[in-house]
């Protein structure tokens, strides 16, 4: 049993995620399911949410404590003059897809081809909008030219895809692996793996964050310290596992209705997962290099990318871990 060294400040939090069964958000999950977040004196309520954007929203009202979301938000809250923090980072790239309905597939030729599409994404103003806004403007095409629609999470994905609601969609795993097995898209942009998330935006984009306003952490720091402690622990344990031992974890009803495409799934992109929760400088930059071609707000903004994150707690949990 691991435990932060003091007591925490409030041992029941909120934490909202932006679609909680997206793998992407397995560590999360993991760490409550495998009791790592009780071993550390938590009871977190974890409050599933359509998307990134509604997670970032429920944080900054109030209704929540924490968020499993995109790293993006940390940038673009410090723009608005609002710290928000990272202090876990268990995603090391988007592990997104854009993917195109079979009978759009033969028409696309490069991301030129997106102008005019409607393209299904978790929520509107979330990571997976940014991914086609920076894929179009690098080939030439305005975001206004695409029709940008909010289908939720996986299986609203899948929905919106077989019943012809739009023309593409950019969406996470599992659904990726059950669209592309049954023949209905094709992957034209993969963030899923280091390899592919390096081609589209030049290096790895930090993505899966746990962030916290700095408030919020100035007066709780053992209760951060103990999330910290939980999630490295789910992150090394992830690390160590197998894939089966990853399905067998996670909800039973997250590998329906086909527990083979599901662990195809989780085997094709074991990579996203951080195997420590650092983050880094040079992630942080690629990260602010994307959004500021995609964010108006963003352009020409003065961003303290060293305020966007911190590693003390990580580091904290790694040394408490090492000493068991």
């Amino acid at each position: 049993m691991a435990r932060a060294g003091n007591p925490v400040e409030t041992s029941r939090v909120r934490v909202t995620i932006g679609g909680k069964a997206f793998l992407q958000y397995a560590p999360v999950t993991i760490a409550e399911r495998l009791g790592f977040f009780k071993d550390a004196g938590l009871d977190p309520e974890l409050l599933d949410v359509s998307g990134g954007s509604k997670a970032l929203q429920a944080l900054v009202a109030g209704s929540a404590e924490l968020t499993a979301g995109a790293f993006d938000h940390t940038i673009q809250m410090q723009a608005k003059g609002q710290k928000i923090v990272g202090v876990v980072l268990f995603g090391r790239h988007p592990t997104f897809a854009l993917a195109l309905r079979k009978e759009k597939a033969a028409e696309y030729r490069d991301p030129s081809s997106l102008r005019g599409m409607k393209i299904g994404v978790t929520a509107l103003g979330s990571q997976t909008q940014f991914m086609v806004e920076y894929i179009a403007l690098r080939a030439g095409v305005s975001p206004t030219d695409i029709s940008f629609i909010s289908v939720g999470g996986g299986t609203g994905a899948v929905a919106a895809i077989r019943n012809g609601a739009v023309d593409a969609v950019v969406t996470g795993e599992p659904a990726l692996t059950t669209l592309t097995a049954a023949g209905d898209v094709k992957l034209v942009a993969d963030t899923r793996t280091n390899a592919g998330t390096i081609g589209i935006f030049g290096g790895l984009y930090p993505s899966g964050t746990i962030y916290v306003r700095s408030d919020f952490i100035e007066r709780n720091p053992e209760t951060i310290q103990a999330f910290a402690l939980a999630m490295v622990r789910a992150l090394q344990w992830i690390d160590r596992a197998s894939v089966d031992e990853i399905a067998d974890a996670l909800p039973e009803e997250w590998a329906k209705p086909d527990r083979n495409i599901f662990i195809a799934s989780i085997r094709g992109t074991r990579d996203m997962f951080s195997p420590d929760g650092r983050f880094s400088a040079d992630g942080a930059s690629t990260a602010f290099q994307v959004l500021s071609t995609v964010d108006p707000q963003l352009r020409g903004a003065k961003v303290d990318l060293a305020e966007t994150f911190t590693n003390r707690f990580v580091e904290k949990a790694l040394q408490t871990l090492a000493s068991k």
